[in-house]
């Protein structure tokens, strides 16, 4: 898994200490960002925190690039709506011999790795097989329509392709660029650096807050399971881990 922090706004911190200004004060447009200095910004933040105000958050966006990540995640990951996404099409991107993500706990035992890696090998031989058989037919047929032989490889490989992919499985690799507004993100780590989240995904959630407290620490200064600020909403079934997770998230100190 390869994740990194592609562009955020400049001054992300500033902007939102600005916004939360402007909803508390008398100040104009014009001198909204002056006299914000770290000490300032960091108050109004924190301010911005205790009275749980979290409009003004949303002005401030980050990008992130991932790969290396199975299309099982990704389902989950577009699930999370405020958002917006792009990625890999199966559609357009013939995977011929597609990469693909191993569970840690098949990859753990010998006769699951062998298991999977022998259904991962069929999956290949099927994907590739139905993209030769359905791209002679669609060749065939445009070229008997009187479409050029170039034209007519390219469009009978797409049509080809997109009916192909359905044997591909969850584990299939995929890449995704995907930019959330600081508020977003916070929910987002609220359910995906949670212990009851798939592996994965919370593998990713635990990177990108790391990427995020890099830029902006005060604006995440609280960011990471809902138990970090709150008890565990999970009931039954939480994972009895608050503590630890607190000391995770928040630091020793705070834990």
């Amino acid at each position: 898994m390869n994740v990194e922090l592609l562009q955020y706004n400049p001054d992300c911190e500033k902007i939102v200490a600005a916004a939360a200004k402007l909803c508390y004060s008398s100040s104009e447009i014009g001198g909204i960002m002056e006299d914000l200095d770290e000490e300032k910004t960091e108050k109004f933040l924190n301010r911005l925190v205790s009275m749980g105000h979290e409009s003004p958050t949303e002005h401030v966006t980050f990008t992130f690039g991932i790969e290396g990540v199975s299309r099982s995640l990704t389902h989950q990951l577009v699930r999370h709506r405020l958002a917006s996404y792009s990625q890999k099409s199966q559609r357009y991107v013939k995977e011929g011999q597609f990469e693909f993500v191993i569970p840690p706990e098949i990859e753990a035992v010998p006769e699951a790795k062998e298991t999977f890696l022998q259904a991962m090998a069929d999956d290949v031989a099927s994907y590739n097989k139905l993209a030769d058989i359905l791209f002679k037919k669609h060749y065939e047929v445009m070229l008997a329509y009187g479409m050029d032989e170039k034209k007519a490889k390219s469009a009978a490989e797409k049509k080809a392709i997109e009916d192909a992919r359905y044997v591909l499985p969850n584990a299939c690799e995929t890449k995704i660029i995907v930019t959330m507004n600081t508020r977003s993100l916070i929910n987002f780590f609220h359910h995906r650096c949670c212990e009851r989240a798939q592996w994965e995904i919370r593998e990713l959630a635990c990177r990108m807050l790391e990427l995020v407290k890099e830029v902006a620490p005060t604006l995440f200064k609280y960011a990471g399971p809902s138990c970090v600020g709150d008890k565990c909403p999970e009931g039954a079934m939480s994972c009895g881990k608050m503590v630890e997770k607190r000391k995770m998230f928040l630091g020793e100190e705070n834990g």
